[in-house]
């Protein structure tokens, strides 16, 4: 019988945010996938549509435009880009280009999903660091945890599903402890939603440090989640293996024409972000003055550290037409999305009871 290799059966599976149930007399909001909840603009659909007018070519498989666009926005080489179908794919790219049998990844936890999938599909093996109590990097106990099996290294700030994020001079320090071997990937999802002091500067880091790579989406903030396109930053060295290993003619000719008009409407685009953040504001506020709290949200999310509860949350939320994701036997997130949401969100935790030990104003629900 033809058989998959053995470490394929230890890939665990990824759950994506399910969408909301329909409810009578209720509009239900999806806040289970971290999407943004604005429309395309029009100027970015026009453009999309345009590019979908010569679907029946190959796209332009070195991404010109795209990497054009992106060189100028962040003053980097061409050659230190490489695009693929969302950062998570480059996630897969990065590993399968540097890691396999018994090649350890360090990576913090809870923290993005995909980590421990990808790891294993390359057929490494992953080195879980559990977050702090408020729901942070241990970047002290990262750097222990580096052996002289570790090839890569997994920062996620903010932290999905958690929230915080890693200050500049965190990173900057914790770069000091890494040996040069070891690949560091920042990964920078949500990266346009932080709003706090010293936050991390990406490109600095990569001039300062061949071995950082930076991975950043057009998915969140951007509101392109459907065309799937991300792009890394690093070294020319790194961003080539990368390009090496990726699927030929991956990111289509819609993502990128609509990634490159994104970029060009990025004003505009930014000022829904920026309401999302204050949205994100009165979420934390009315979650405060509920009774509960949260780490601090500097993505578009929030994190309810709720245990065994978890489950329970998420079914009395979609009863009131809130789909939001569980992670069994740890917490939920719910996505910061339209106004009538947070006022349901805030309007069900006033008729829950909040976990034993959580105080208002907190950094965290235990």
């Amino acid at each position: 019988m033809v058989e998959p290799l053995p470490h394929v059966r230890e890939i665990p599976p990824y759950v994506p945010g399910r969408p909301p149930a329909a409810r009578p007399g209720l509009t239900s909001y999806k806040l289970s996938s971290n999407e943004n909840p604005y429309p395309p603009l029009a100027s970015v659909l026009a453009t999309a549509e345009q590019a979908a007018s010569a679907m029946n070519r190959y796209p332009d498989m070195g991404c010109a435009a795209l990497y054009d666009a992106l060189a100028t926005r962040l003053d980097v080489e061409t050659d230190q880009l490489a695009a693929a179908t969302g950062s998570v794919a480059l996630i897969y790219h990065l590993l399968a280009a540097f890691c396999g049998p018994g090649d350890e990844v360090v990576h913090a936890w809870r923290s993005f999903e995909a980590y421990p999938i990808a790891v294993t599909a390359a057929g490494a093996t992953g080195v879980k660091v559990p977050v702090t109590s408020d729901g942070r990097h241990d970047l002290a106990a990262m750097a222990a945890a580096i052996t002289d099996r570790t090839r890569v290294v997994l920062l996620c700030t903010p932290n999905n599903p958690t929230g915080p994020a890693l200050t500049h001079a965190e990173v900057a320090a914790f770069l000091g402890a890494v040996p040069d071997r070891v690949l560091v990937v920042v990964d920078e999802a949500y990266l346009e939603f932080v709003r706090m002091d010293d936050p991390v500067d990406g490109p600095a880091l990569v001039r300062a440090h061949p071995n950082v790579v930076l991975l950043r989406t057009f998915s969140k903030a951007y509101g392109l989640a459907g065309l799937r396109v991300g792009y890394a930053v690093g070294s020319a060295e790194v961003a080539g293996a990368l390009r090496a290993v990726a699927l030929p003619f991956g990111v289509s000719s819609v993502a990128q024409a609509a990634a490159v008009a994104s970029l060009a409407a990025e004003d505009e685009l930014m000022a829904r972000v920026d309401s999302l953040v204050a949205e994100r504001v009165r979420l934390v506020a009315g979650i405060r003055s509920a009774g509960w709290s949260v780490p601090d949200p500097q993505g578009n999310f929030v994190w309810f550290d709720l245990g065994a509860g978890a489950a329970d949350f998420a079914a009395a939320a979609g009863e009131v037409g809130l789909a939001v994701r569980p992670f069994a036997g740890e917490g939920v997130r719910v996505s910061v999305a339209e106004p009538e949401s947070t006022d349901r969100l805030v309007d069900l935790l006033r008729t829950l009871t909040p976990p034993v030990g959580t105080t208002v104003g907190s950094s965290r629900s235990t």
